[in-house]
């Protein structure tokens, strides 16, 4: 059992390897993981940069894009449901007090409050990608979000990897 495990392991790293299909792998994991969806993208840049270590900057790079990326499709979607919202609303013709949640008010004022800076804290679980969307809810710039969000998520896998590289081989 250990054996096949081990083939495995192998097997799924020199796939990763490959460069057809390691970096856009990074990338596609690294993206999905910025959206609602329930994935992680560290175990397949671990993966590839256990496979090949002087990629490191290179994949680093590749899954800051991916996530960012993800995380704009998130602000995206909250600019989206913004409209949608509003114009439910005044079809509706309800009052803004009884369409807000508290939780929502308080999410709201907070980002509001803070601003586009608060996206460094995209990379977070849990509370990073509804950032991203209440970001784009409230209309917030959208480059300055970008770039916010870019430099958390870069920070983020640096220290991860950094830190998986020196548990590997510390020098």
């Amino acid at each position: 059992m250990e054996l096949a495990l081990e083939a495995l392991t192998q097997e799924i790293l020199a796939w990763l390897a490959s460069p057809g299909v390691g970096l856009p792998a990074v990338f596609t994991m690294s993206l999905l993981a910025a959206t609602i969806l329930p994935v992680g993208s560290e175990p397949v840049l671990l993966a590839y940069l256990s496979a090949v270590p002087e990629m490191f900057w290179v994949a680093i790079w590749v899954a800051s894009a991916g996530n960012t990326l993800g995380g704009l499709l998130s602000y995206g979607m909250g600019a989206g449901a913004h409209g949608l919202f509003g114009r439910w609303r005044r079809r509706q013709q309800e009052s803004d007090s009884k369409a807000l949640t508290p939780e929502r008010v308080r999410a709201e004022r907070w980002v509001h409050r803070l601003g586009a800076p608060v996206l460094l804290l995209a990379w977070l679980p849990v509370i990073g990608d509804p950032l991203c969307a209440v970001a784009g809810w409230l209309r917030l710039s959208f480059w300055q979000c970008a770039i916010y969000m870019a430099i958390g998520k870069f920070g983020r896998y640096l220290v991860i990897a950094w830190t998986f590289k020196w548990a590997i081989a510390p020098t």
